[in-house]
């Protein structure tokens, strides 16, 4: 990979790795769940708007509303919020941890909905892997709120593992750049009057602000932008590879900023579903050759004018953002 190619890399890696921070930072001085899923996708469809209408794909959207409503449901609508909520009790790199499991759940859901590649022995033990992180990490926590708080986060992971089956079966001529901007800005119209009725009734200070400035200016816009260019310049099957670092990001991020506990159950989890989830998403050497299965959840889309080469032929599925 060139040096370019590994500075969008740490880019992408940190762009989708703080949000988590940001969200429990507005939350925890009292920011309402519609507020701050309002500030996030009103900002991020304002500053792509531009960028989609110049790029001309806006009329590839036409005669795609249902699904791209569908879409927009599984992977910011629901998602969004429920993290928002979740982070109310759960520490931010708890919940990126757990938002780490989407690439196994990715895998099951791909397999029970007709995914032709078999899985072999290592996939499995990656499945397996996963699995017993997520409970390690989850067991000493399911009681009251908490317990609340994980399944809301279970269901973020389904409806990010769900997003990419929708995408390229039903999605994959869109273009990335309108299809996020159209989903963006979907949300922020449904959003838009419970923000206004749960709107703080004063200013929230300097920090929440900026918070939620960065979430939807850098984390969402920002983010979507530098995770095109990456595309272009390592492909769509590489591109990808940076959610892995992600929760590292998110955890790191949370105890260096907020204080947040890091011991060792958390230290295994990491390990566990990490190396769960690399196990579980790898490619069996026979398939080398065969167009990837959806791992995580949003679209890098197979787009002609965003890719090149092997990559416009075989684009493959990232999440949105946390």
């Amino acid at each position: 990979m060139s040096r370019r190619g590994w500075v969008l890399f740490a880019l992408m890696s940190v762009l989708w790795g703080i949000p988590y921070l940001l969200i429990k930072v507005a939350v925890e001085d009292g920011v309402s769940v519609p507020m701050v899923v309002f500030a996030r996708t009103a900002l991020g469809a304002l500053l792509l708007l531009p960028l989609a209408v110049r790029a001309g794909g806006l009329a590839a959207l036409r005669g795609h509303w249902r699904w791209l409503l569908a879409f927009a449901a599984v992977e910011i609508l629901g998602p969004w919020a429920l993290l928002s909520d979740a982070e109310r009790t759960l520490s931010s790199g708890m919940t990126g941890l757990l938002i780490a499991a989407v690439p196994i759940v990715a895998v099951v859901l791909g397999r029970a909905s007709g995914d032709a590649e078999r899985l072999g022995p290592a996939r499995l033990a990656g499945l397996l892997l996963g699995l017993v992180g997520v409970g390690v990490l989850a067991a000493p926590h399911l009681d009251g709120g908490s317990a609340w708080a994980i399944g809301e986060v279970a269901l973020v992971v389904v409806g990010y593992a769900v997003g990419p089956l929708i995408m390229t079966r039903k999605l994959r001529e869109v273009p990335s750049l309108p299809m996020t901007t159209a989903c963006l800005g979907v949300a922020a119209l449904i959003y838009a009057v419970p923000a206004a009725v749960t709107r703080p009734a004063e200013l929230p200070d300097g920090r929440v602000l900026v918070a939620l400035a960065v979430l939807g200016v850098v984390c969402t816009a920002v983010a979507f932008v530098v995770f095109f260019e990456l595309i272009r310049e390592v492909g769509a099957i590489r591109a990808p590879v940076f959610t892995y670092v992600n929760p590292a990001v998110a955890v790191a991020a949370g105890v260096l900023l907020l204080g947040e506990p890091l011991d060792g159950t958390i230290l295994a989890a990491f390990a566990l579903i990490l190396g769960g989830s690399v196990l579980a998403t790898a490619r069996p050497p026979a398939a080398a050759g065969a167009t990837p299965a959806p791992e995580t959840a949003f679209a890098a889309g197979e787009v002609a004018e965003e890719t090149t080469g092997d990559a416009a032929g075989a684009a493959e599925p990232e999440r949105l953002s946390p």
